[in-house]
């Protein structure tokens, strides 16, 4: 077993964002410490997570050293390639690719077509013997996972053989030898765990990514290469297997060879296969039905590690036309490749109804009009986000309506117990939110306005007489900072800050007046005065007058600010 999975996170690259978590189908994602992290018991190795992390944090682990070691340790080491090949690295003609697969070392390079073929060959005697109404296919690592870990009660529906790739190991083997070693290079992640499970069969797998990196790093240019004359697949050429890697090719080989009067379904992509099960739960066809199940929408043409997006109607017309039609009566080395379904559903534990609205609360649900099922922490309903808290599988930042909740009590609890008067407003300068130092301060220009609680809607400019500054701040995006201006008797210090850009400010204010804020500002001052002429001692020739000229104001300043006189002019000014 690999000590590393075959699907990682790199913790340094995770941004909270819970994308991963969102597309996850079965939600094999845990979230600790704010880093999605893929639970291998619970993870069908779909990929989904590793294409749509928008930071690139979800990494597929490399086997590029683990196949150049077993070229120096296995006394020849073999290539399985994945059908899907000749739509990955069109027009690249398949004895280049031969060529340049042996000029990084390999022995030979078979198809995986041929393990498929044995695969269609039982999967047709399976259809005859028409034992089960409803039969699986077993072709699709992630699918079996699949079926095996959330539907088990369909489990036994699914076909007891080992999947293409498996039997076409056992085909290797039995032709060249036990000792051989056996690379599988295609676009699937879920075959590095079918790798990982079957160390005896199946050496290393190859991804098409990692195969174009390896051509890289040996300078090797595949559409370069003259091939050679026994540049070809061992030991023979594949026929209808080369089908499937598209949507339905399983279904068009097994009755390639044997028409039958058995039912042929195919659904690819894991929703559709969701939707698919559920329907054949308690289903009792009056024949025998063969449905073909695959995780990636098309096929494994566009598997998760395909570099072709794009273009599906392209490339299964590639497929198509390199497929070649079996030869009648003919089904080559027959091999045994039955495999029971081993294993279940991850143990999940119970949580009662007392204990899941415990957990609702814990994020501030605390009814079921709470529970909005927005989807922000990556599951569809709050109960399943409630589950995953009890699972110790998430946390509850995840959750986005809790976390402006708190992150407005905190705000506005910080507001209220400030000692400054403190006062938010939005772009058409009505009150969002102020404290009751604020209330008090203004309380008579509030009376007049009619609103003897702060409400939403209130206009600044019918409390506050010099809300042309906050005009200013909010056009211009400039702070405003430490000043003074005239109030009713007082001198009030203020700043009006920006809080979200041409949207939101705010402003805090003190009366310096009062004897509490008179000796903090009486010390600030001095203090200020004294630093000043420590500094201008350094450069008394040039400094003294303009240093005098300041000491002066900032004095007249505290003078000014024992005074409480004030006329209308100053208010208004």
């Amino acid at each position: 077993m690999k000590t590393l999975a075959p699907i990682y996170t790199e913790k340094s690259e995770c941004q909270d964002c819970y994308k991963c978590l969102r597309e996850c189908l079965v939600k094999a994602i845990k979230v600790q410490g704010g880093c999605a992290t893929v639970m291998p018991d619970y993870c069908v190795y779909c990929g989904r997570c590793v294409e749509v992390c928008p930071s690139g944090a979800k990494h597929v682990r490399d086997d590029i050293h683990a196949a150049r070691r077993l070229l120096v340790e296995a006394p020849r080491a073999i290539v399985s390639l994945a059908p899907s090949f000749v739509s990955e690295f069109a027009p690249l003609r398949p004895e280049q690719m031969i060529g340049a697969l042996r000029k990084l070392g390999f022995y030979g390079v078979s198809e995986t077509a041929l393990g498929a073929q044995q695969v269609s060959l039982h999967v047709r005697l399976e259809m005859e013997k028409e034992k089960r109404k409803v039969v699986l296919s077993s072709a699709c690592p992630t699918v079996v996972d699949y079926v095996r870990k959330y539907h088990p009660d369909e489990a036994d529906k699914v076909v007891n053989l080992l999947s293409p790739v498996l039997s076409h190991c056992k085909m290797l083997r039995r032709e060249y030898g036990e000792e051989i070693g056996i690379v599988f290079i295609g676009p699937c992640i879920a075959k590095k765990r079918e790798a990982d499970h079957h160390p005896d069969l199946l050496d290393v797998v190859l991804t098409f990514e990692e195969l174009r990196q390896w051509f890289a790093q040996e300078g090797i240019r595949p559409e370069d290469i003259v091939a050679a004359a026994d540049d070809r697949f061992i030991p023979e050429e594949a026929r209808e297997g080369a089908l499937y890697p598209i949507e339905g090719g399983m279904s068009a080989a097994v009755q390639a060879n044997s028409p039958t009067d058995a039912r042929f379904m195919s659904f690819s992509g894991l929703t559709s296969i969701r939707r698919a099960l559920a329907e054949m739960r308690d289903w009792q066809p009056e024949q025998a039905i063969f449905v073909e199940l695959l995780a990636c929408h098309g096929g494994c043409i566009n598997g998760p590690k395909a570099h072709r997006k794009s273009g599906t109607v392209r490339k299964r017309y590639e497929v198509i036309e390199f497929a070649k039609p079996p030869v009648p009566g003919k089904d080559g080395l027959v091999v045994s490749i039955e495999e029971r379904l081993s294993g279940g559903a991850p143990k999940r534990p119970e949580f009662s109804e007392t204990q899941i609205r415990e957990a609702l609360r814990l994020v501030g649900k605390r009814s079921a009009a709470d529970e909005k099922n927005c989807g922000g922490c990556g599951y569809d309903r709050c109960r399943e986000f409630a589950r995953a808290l009890l699972e110790q599988k998430a946390e509850r930042t995840m959750c986005a309506t809790y976390m402006r909740q708190l992150a407005q009590k905190k705000a506005i609890a910080l507001m209220m117990k400030m000692p400054s008067a403190a006062v938010m407003v939005n772009e058409q300068l009505r009150i969002i939110e102020c404290n009751q130092k604020f209330r008090s301060m203004f309380a008579d220009e509030f009376a007049v306005a009619g609103a003897t609680e702060i409400a939403d809607d209130v206009l600044l400019s019918e409390i506050v007489p010099f809300h042309a500054l906050f005009h200013r701040v909010l056009e211009n995006g400039d702070d405003i900072l430490d000043r003074d201006i005239r109030f009713r008797g007082s001198i009030l210090h203020y700043s009006i800050f920006v809080i979200e850009p041409n949207a939101v400010i705010g402003a805090i204010l003190q009366d310096i007046t009062q004897s509490t804020m008179q000796k903090e500002q009486i010390i600030a001052r001095a203090q200020q005065v004294i630093q000043k002429n420590l500094t201008t001692v350094q450069q008394i020739a040039y400094l003294l007058g303009e240093n005098a000229a300041e000491s002066e104001t900032t004095l007249n300043s505290i003078v000014e600010s024992f005074s409480v006189k004030e006329s209308e002019d100053d208010v208004k000014r």
